[in-house]
């Protein structure tokens, strides 16, 4: 027999509890009263899609939202009990769930961890109380700290910690506060992201009005280099853009996007990407749980994506695949690995992007190359949307 193909499931959960300042994510407050109606309607999507998918094996589960710990322990181990039913799901696959430290007890961390989740990401986004308070956060430094001191106890051995940094007001200098308390704690993973005013969050509505400073790019280029020589000091492994890992605990499912590879979301706003498509599901919480309700009858001779509670939906063509199998496997250190591009695309990386595209990148000193690869560097990392730009199709970029 072959190989195996292997599918990534995502379930997005849009509930909180409060929208952060900076948050322009699919996320809800004051629905928590759909939940569990919305827990029903996960897993009649789960059924829909199950005759169409039935040939891949699970290759990890993420709970992503909004704030997944909304959600009953016993709603979550309900949805892992029919995914197990419903597909090919090995015992040993990592799953994630994303969890608010101001939403989590000991008896939830406990039961969460017995239901299958073995990977917990926790949304600190800052130790100190000032940040989180600018950031709108529902949590406080100490809470962030127990939350995690809970997990550990309740059986996690892999636990991400989110933080965030170029904040407004920000300076270097509380960036290595909230490393160095990071460190501390000694999590599994890092992801570390430099924040992003999306337009028409009140973050980005103070900046723009002058009530707040502007997060200045030199200095969050200062917070990046500090974190890569800290980390790298510590023994983490600074394996994508943005993430960091102890030895084995890389982020599996964050790896099936980097590699390109499919997956399945399922809930409201949730994207996918399979059998030459990309698709999104209708944003609205209300709207994807009477889509499915209305649904009396299974989707016969209808494939995955042509569903009443779809969005969107993307032809990915030949060129935009190629285009993002390079450009989503620069943000990983390894870089694109020219035999397995190859062997994948059929064709040489060189025969698409002349040399003279990828020698000027060198020259520039964003990119380094040899004979196995192509891979960004540190000042690469730092201008990586310049770089991946050079990679877009002609008809995008």
């Amino acid at each position: 027999m072959g190989k195996s193909r292997k599918l990534s499931f995502y379930f997005h959960i849009p509930f909180c509890l409060s929208k952060c300042y900076y948050c322009d994510f699919n996320s809800y407050a004051g629905l928590n009263w759909l939940i569990p109606q919305y827990v029903d309607t996960l897993e009649k999507e789960m059924q829909l899609h199950a005759k169409d998918v039935w040939e891949f094996e699970v290759k990890t589960i993420y709970f992503g939202g909004g704030t997944p710990s909304l959600l009953p322990a016993k709603s979550i181990a309900y949805m892992l009990e029919s995914c197990s039913k419903l597909f090919n799901m090995p015992s040993n696959l990592e799953v994630t769930l994303e969890a608010n430290p101001g939403t989590v007890e000991q008896s939830f961390l406990t039961q969460l961890r017995e239901s299958g989740v073995n990977r917990l990401s926790l949304g600190v986004q800052s130790f100190s109380d000032n940040e989180l308070n600018l950031l709108g956060r529902i949590h406080s430094a100490d809470e962030a700290r127990e939350a995690f001191f809970m997990a550990r106890q309740a059986g996690f051995e892999n636990i991400n910690m989110d933080l965030l940094y170029a904040l407004p007001q920000q300076a270097v200098s509380d960036w290595r506060n909230n490393l160095v308390e990071a460190i501390k704690l000694n999590p599994d993973h890092l992801s570390l992201y430099p924040l992003t005013l999306e337009p028409g969050t009140p973050l980005a509505n103070a900046v723009a009005s002058g009530s707040l400073p502007k997060p200045d790019a030199d200095l969050a280029a200062d917070m990046y280099l500090l974190a890569l020589d800290k980390l790298a000091q510590e023994g983490y492994s600074h394996y994508e853009i943005s993430n960091w890992a102890l030895p084995g605990k890389l982020c599996q499912h964050n790896m099936t996007y980097w590699k390109n590879e499919p997956y399945l979301g399922l809930g409201a706003g949730a994207h996918s990407h399979l059998g030459g498509y990309r698709w999104v599901n209708v944003l609205s919480p209300v709207e994807y749980v009477k889509h499915l309700a209305s649904l009396k009858t299974k989707l016969s001779q209808q494939p995955y994506f042509n569903a009443p509670w779809v969005d969107n939906i993307e032809n990915i063509d030949r060129d935009l695949e190629i285009a993002e199998a390079v450009i989503l496997s620069l943000r990983l250190e390894e870089g694109v690995n020219l035999t397995d591009f190859a062997h994948r695309f059929g064709v040489e990386l060189y025969s698409i992007y002349q040399q003279q595209q990828i020698n000027e990148l060198v020259e520039l000193g964003l990119i380094a190359k040899n004979e196995h690869s192509i891979r960004l560097t540190t000042k690469g990392k730092l201008l990586g949307n310049e770089v991946f730009s050079r990679f877009l199709p002609k008809s995008r970029g």
